[in-house]
């Protein structure tokens, strides 16, 4: 038997020669036990008390020890027997006989070798044997006696034995109490692998990123697939192919998180075998009625088997350790770790959410919103950019060939691939050991020979192949091709999961667990748009290839040409993209990390169980510093503190510090803006009253720079939203600080002058960025059994919506791409956010209060296919049931409104669309386009905000269904403002984003944007909204005479209104988009012909009343003879 085996086997395993692959992954694992020792300083042990199991039992042995651990600010207690040390002595005691053994005979063979006796070739050792020996060596010098614990030392522990009874239990600890000194004053001895067990710790108790350190030991783990350790060669022959032992245990290193529990190999590996992401449990068992605990004790027949298991979704695992005590100590930690506030992970918090209000104390929550895909494109391109470590990516869509930069010829290393190509190759040496870094190291703190890995996660959407051609089969392959650090799974399985009509529809972008990004873009072809929401690229200079986007017009049958054009760009308009995203620091982007993670082991446990290839992964926690900091460099940022406040009195002041925990250090983009003038100068000056204003992306329109961190108001906190007094004290220890450096300056203008605007909230200025604020945010989802693996299915953006609705006090502000919802009632539709709003209005028209509701969204849906086409029963479908939740039928709210107020409904609520128009090129047609809505948004009274993926319809709130993500956003820094002309304290964060998106949506510009800085009076919601809106939709009548509008009711009028148009312009968009050469206009009572662009010049912004009347007289539901009529129709709402 060699010395290594006799090494690697330890005190209490069995002597066993393992085949080289076992042995050289344990080689590489001890030597990154070398590089990477789990204690960095020496840690102190304390006897606190001395127990006896038997009041009349004197043995020593038998004595129980309670041992409080510190290693700097981690405090644990061990209950340890004597006869457990007595053990632990014996092993130091062999491994120091064989480290000796190993140094005389490295000095024999020398000594040999030097007379010319012993073959040279013989004494040569391996590489893994070379590291193996480093592994071991911690001091090379004399390393045998570094590691030497004197025998007197544990002998002391039995002597209080030969004392006398009274003597024993203090004479008892004050040995034990020696004993821990000799070795814990020695930093070899301690990182030894037998020490750590003893004092059950391992490479994750002390990482920050995943919390405090709870309990760990060794258990056994029942579903656990057996590995080639040497557990494996203690079977029998038989047992490999019939498992005739059943031994189908497997012993695993268990380490217990406030978040989670997993599963290692032994304390010294970093690889997960398994994990359990502790989620919500139901309130009580449905069987019985008692209540559900996350661990608990199970009765073997064997009584000397102890066994507990944990359950958690939909999974439930069985364990076994050594005897009943260790089992209580286990089920009990394991509880009381989801007591632990503010989290609680397996209690629901606000709307029944998994995740907390974050915010309630300064714990760096911070959020900046963005508008349009131009803003959020380039936002999350210079993120991936500055990546340090990880990045996690989950869409509906994702276009591996999307330019996150335009014009796209100036910006060829912004194609996404190209930006996780990158990221994936930097820091990767082969033959190297590769570990992540944890969050807030630098490659020079560690050991030369162990680099950076940057892991990049990419979980896709299965789609339905026949329904859908988003093709997500090539963009795995795509993906896969860049680097092997990029990981991809799709998820569902459709026939082995049962799921055919639901859809993963989040879109989420992490980074370093720093900063993440949510909201309604996804990352693919047609998403990325301006303010301005052009409808022609002949140039082809901002829109290459298939992302010249119309699905009205047509969808590519192939993507994987993405340079190939699919329409033709001088007939044909692209469909403007209007859209909301978000960006989350600090707590908020962890617990949406989290989702990801919960959702990416779930699909690797359901697609490749058995891939190593594909990792689990270990969500991060949200630490409390500086607890889990050292002493040094909390003292260290207590002092930059003041320094800090004293650099922020001055309005503009840009910090080189940060109080904010999970700041990134991210770089700014020199990337310069679409600048593609129209060639028609004349048509340029009409569209200047179009447009909100001109917009000037010159620079990047985003960096990361520090927030300008200002006192928070007292006593604003989220009343009637929030029940203030629990979260207060749940999180009133959550602390945090960290520093974060300047960027580079070459955006620092740029950035200061969005922010200055926003420091007073300028009523002259609105941008594509919001500022970067201080806010309470909740994470809320839609998840269930299918999505997510989770035991429940949770609908918190559904009860986020009704409840916020309910207790809104002035107006409600939607932006949606659907608006399908339900009365009180209503048996086919489930959702109740039409009911939230109606009981609202009724309330506030009871009370004689001014209440407004503004909702805007699509004016058809974005799917292929005119109106009186065979193959869009689709469009009809969605249309029959939005206008089924608006106007028409007794489950409509305009229907009940107007039964119950009359004539004073409109002054209530309204509903509105957006369109524009645009030259196709240089002397060709004038065409016009819906903008479509995209963006999933609501606004309460300039103080909350809700932004995410969920539109409103069934699919998306139930939980059950498809599965999102959002986060509830509630200011704590205010401004002051107006409503219904009394004085109003708006949030920063929410006005900031409803001024910007009311202003480009009304054409506002300069010293017009104070209109609507009152957001309810009758200035705003009559004169501005209703008769910009009112006004727009008669131009675009007389124009185009587009669809949809009030004056089609029926599909018999839509084929003659195209007829005539075709035969008077010649052709046609598939929504009647173009306009004629020339316009009759009455002009003094007099017919005259006219431009259209001239008539066009009076368009103000791009907002247009949702057209209450369109096909009114027609039956739009799916007929017999159509594929749809068979598919059920929760499909569509």
């Amino acid at each position: 038997m060699s010395a290594e085996q006799l090494l690697l086997t330890g005190s209490d395993r069995c002597y066993n020669t393992f085949p080289a692959s076992a042995k050289t992954m344990s080689c590489r694992r001890r030597s990154e036990m070398a590089t990477c020792p789990i204690f960095e300083d020496l840690p102190k042990a304390t006897i606190v008390s001395v127990s006896r199991h038997d009041a009349t039992d004197i043995t020593p042995l038998l004595l129980s020890y309670t041992i409080e651990v510190q290693y700097r600010q981690f405090k644990w207690c061990l209950q340890k027997k004597a006869s457990q040390v007595i053990y632990l002595h014996l092993a130091l005691k062999k491994r120091t006989l064989i480290e000796e053994f190993q140094e005389k005979q490295e000095q024999v063979k020398e000594w040999l070798q030097n007379i010319g006796i012993g073959d040279h070739t013989a004494v040569m050792h391996s590489r893994d044997h070379d590291s193996d020996d480093n592994a071991v060596h911690f001091n090379q010098e004399g390393s045998s006696k570094h590691r030497y614990v004197p025998s007197r030392a544990a002998l002391s522990i039995i002597r209080p034995a030969f004392r006398g009874q009274q003597t024993v239990t203090d004479k008892a600890k004050v040995a034990m109490q020696g004993y821990l000194n000799h070795f814990l004053d020695n930093l070899d001895i301690v990182n030894s692998q037998e020490v750590c067990e003893f004092l059950e710790v391992s490479k994750l108790s002390f990482l920050e990123d995943y919390g405090p350190k709870l309990k760990e030991d060794y258990l056994w783990v029942k579903h656990l697939p057996k590995a080639l350790t040497k557990d494996t060669d203690m079977q029998c022959f038989s047992c490999q192919w019939f498992n005739c032992c059943n031994n189908n245990w497997r012993k695993a290193w268990a380490v217990l998180k406030p978040g989670f529990l997993a599963f290692l190999e032994d304390p010294f590996d970093t690889k997960l075998l398994d994990i359990i992401i502790f989620d919500i449990l139901p309130a009580s068992n449905k069987t019985s009625g008692e209540k559900v605990h996350l661990a608990d004790e199970i009765k073997e027949r064997n009584p000397l088997r102890y066994s507990f298991k944990v359950s958690c979704g939909n999974r439930t695992i069985r364990l076994r350790t050594i005897s009943s005590n260790k089992v209580r100590e286990w089920v009990s930690a394991i509880n009381d770790s989801v007591q632990r506030p503010p989290e609680g992970w397996c209690h629901p918090h606000r709307f029944g959410s998994f995740a907390p209000p974050r915010g309630l104390t300064e714990d760096g929550s911070e959020v900046q919103w963005f508008i349009d895909g131009q803003a959020a494109f380039e936002a999350i391109a210079s993120s991936i950019e500055n990546a340090e470590s990880e990045i996690f990516i989950t869409g509906w869509w994702l276009c591996p060939e999307l330019y996150m930069s335009r014009p796209f010829r100036d910006h060829t290393s912004s194609r996404l691939d190209a930006l996780l190509e990158a990221r994936a190759r930097e820091g990767v040496q082969p033959d190297a050991i590769v570990l992540t870094l944890p969050l807030g190291s630098r490659k020079n703190d560690l050991h030369p020979t162990v680099y950076t890995c940057y892991k990049i996660y990419v979980l896709l959407y299965k789609e339905v192949a026949l329904a859908l051609k988003i093709n997500s089969s090539y963009t795995k392959r795509r993906l896969l091709s860049i680097h092997e650090n990029v990981k991809v799974l799709r998820y569902p399985d459709h026939f082995a999961a049962r799921i055919y009509y639901w859809s993963h529809h989040e879109k989420i972008v992490i980074v370093d667990y720093k900063i993440c990004f949510i909201g309604g873009l996804d990352l693919c072809f047609g998403r990325y748009d301006t303010a301005e929401h052009k409808v022609g690229d002949f140039l082809s200079s901002v829109w290459p290839g298939k992302d010249y986007y119309n699905p009205r017009e047509s969808e590519p049958n192939s993507w994987e040409d993405m340079m190939k054009d699919e329409l033709d760009r001088g007939r044909y308009p692209r469909m403007p993209w209007h859209d909301v995203h978000c960006a989350l620091w600090g707590p908020p982007c962890r617990d949406v990390a989290r989702h990801f993670v919960q959702r990416w082991n779930y699909a690797k446990r359901s697609k490749a169980p058995n891939q190593e290839a594909i990792p689990l992964l270990m969500p991060h926690h949200h630490m409390v510093i500086p607890h889990y900091m050292r002493r040094s460099q909390a003292i260290e940022i207590s002092a930059h503190k003041v320094e800090m406040q004293q650099n922020l009195n001055r309005p503009d002041s840009f910090s080189s510090e940060s109080p904010c925990q999970d700041i990134p250090l991210l770089l700014p983009q020199d990337c310069y803006g679409v600048d593609v003038p129209f060639i028609d100068d004349e048509f340029d000056r009409h569209r200047e009253h179009h447009l909100e204003h001109p917009i000037k992306v010159s620079g990047s329109l985003f960096t990361f720079q520090n927030s300008k961190v200002e006192p928070i108001l007292q006593g604003m906190q989220m009343k009637g939203f929030v029940n203030d007094a629990e979260c207060t004290k749940l999180q009133s220890k959550e602390t945090s600080y960290q520093m974060a450096d300047l960027c580079t300056e070459n955006s620092m203008d740029w950035w200061e002058d969005q922010e200055r605007g926003y420091q007073e909230v300028s009523v002259n200025e609105t941008s594509q960025v919001g500022p970067r604020t201080s806010c309470h945010c909740q994470v809320i989802r839609s998840v269930s059994q299918w999505s997510a693996g989770t035991g429940q299915a949770e609908e918190s953006i559904h009860r986020a919506y009704c409840s916020l609705i309910e207790k809104a006090e002035h107006f409600v502000y939607i932006e949606n791409q659907f608006f399908i919802s339900g009365l009180k009632g209503d048996i086919t539709i489930q959702n109740r956010v039409l009911d939230a709003l109606y009981k609202r209005i009724l309330r506030a028209h009871k009370e004689q209060k001014c209440f407004r509701v503004i909702v805007v969204i699509p004016l058809l849906p974005g799917f292929q296919g005119g109106l009186d086409d065979g193959g869009a029963a689709t469009v009809r479908a969605l249309m029959h049931w939005q206008y089924r939740t608006i106007c028409r039928g007794e489950n409509s709210i305009l229907h009940n409104l107007n039964a119950a107020l009359g004539p004073k409904t409109h002054e209530y609520i309204s509903f509105y669309g957006l369109r524009t128009y645009g030259r196709l090129f240089d002397g060709g047609p004038i065409v016009t386009s819906q903008v479509y809505v995209h963006s999933k948004v609501m606004i309460i009274d300039d103080r909350i905000a809700f932004i995410g993926s969920a539109n409103i319809n069934d699919r998306s709130l139930l939980g059950s269904r498809d599965s999102e993500i959002g986060v509830v956003i509630e200011d704590k820094e205010f401004v002051e403002s107006s409503i219904n002309g009394r004085p109003w304290r708006a949030g920063k964060f929410t006005r900031s984003l409803r001024v910007s998106l009311w202003s480009e949506h009304l054409g506002l510009k300069g010293e017009e944007i104070s209109a609507i800085h009152d957001p309810v009076a009758d200035k705003t919601y009559k004169d501005l909204w209703e008769e910009t809106a009112k006004a727009n939709t008669m131009i675009y009548q007389h124009v185009f005479a587009s669809v949809p509008n009030d004056h089609i009711h029926s599909r018999v009028a839509f084929r003659q209104t195209m007829s005539q148009l075709r035969e008077k312009i010649g052709y046609t968009t598939i929504d009647l988009g173009v306009a004629p050469q020339l316009l009759e206009s009455d002009i003094d009572g007099k017919v005259k012909m006219i431009s259209p662009s001239e008539r066009l010049q009076s368009v103000r912004g791009f907002v247009v009343c949702f057209p209450l009347e369109f096909m009114r007289d027609e039956d739009l539901r799916p007929m017999f003879h159509e594929g749809e009529f068979y598919t059920s129709p929760e499909v569509f709402h």
